[in-house]
């Protein structure tokens, strides 16, 4: 079966039947509708489209508001493709069912904004703690960062201060812990990228 999209809602605890306290992050999944079904022969591969989180029809386009039509149901606020080949209707819903509790996901998300960071946070140098021989406000400085005439040049990839976050993270092999169906819950075991009620992308 393909993904599923889904929401983060925030992190909690929950105990198991052997006392066990594990820390767990509470996602919304779904319910899903298939926007699209593309196939070898018209679209060259086989994928399809899901939609997730409902959308007023003034802050939708065009494109979107006849994209959804055609599938049967209203303007979705998250679209997103995955690769699949198997028996799957235009219009059909998926939801956490699809899910059992003790497996395991691979979930996908966009990992909080850090903004510009020093070398010390981005990339866990350790400065020269408190070092004497002179050092003056250079705690956290990044140091030398390249050689002298030969190569007269920093090379690429080298580790310095810049934006941190704001990137594509996916964590794989996180257990299921729980499933609410009513509610469209799950569950899973350690955390998850992202900030609170942002996208997250689940895949068995």
């Amino acid at each position: 079966m393909p993904g599923l999209i889904g929401k983060k809602i925030g992190m909690t605890s929950i105990y198991s039947s052997e006392g066990k306290n594990f820390p767990c992050t509470v996602i919304q999944a779904g319910p899903c509708v298939v926007t699209q079904v593309k196939t070898e022969e018209v679209d060259g591969y086989s994928a399809v489209q899901m939609g997730f989180g409902d959308v007023k029809e003034s802050r939708a386009t065009k494109a979107e508001l006849g994209h959804a039509k055609k599938a049967g149901t209203g303007a979705k606020s998250e679209t997103v493709e995955f690769r699949f080949e198997g028996e799957i209707n235009l219009g059909d819903t998926l939801s956490v069912e699809m899910f059992n509790e003790g497996e395991f996901v691979d979930i996908a998300g966009t990992s909080k904004g850090k903004g510009f960071q020093g070398v010390v946070k981005r990339h866990n140098f350790r400065g020269v703690g408190q070092a004497t021989h002179g050092q003056h406000n250079r705690l956290r400085a990044p140091g030398s960062i390249g050689a002298g005439s030969d190569p007269s040049r920093v090379f690429k990839g080298m580790r310095m201060a810049g934006r941190m976050g704001g990137s594509r993270v996916k964590v794989q092999n996180l257990r299921v812990l729980k499933i609410d169906t009513e509610k469209n819950i799950l569950v899973v075991k350690g955390s998850i990228p992202g900030a609170k009620n942002s996208t997250v992308i689940i895949e068995k």
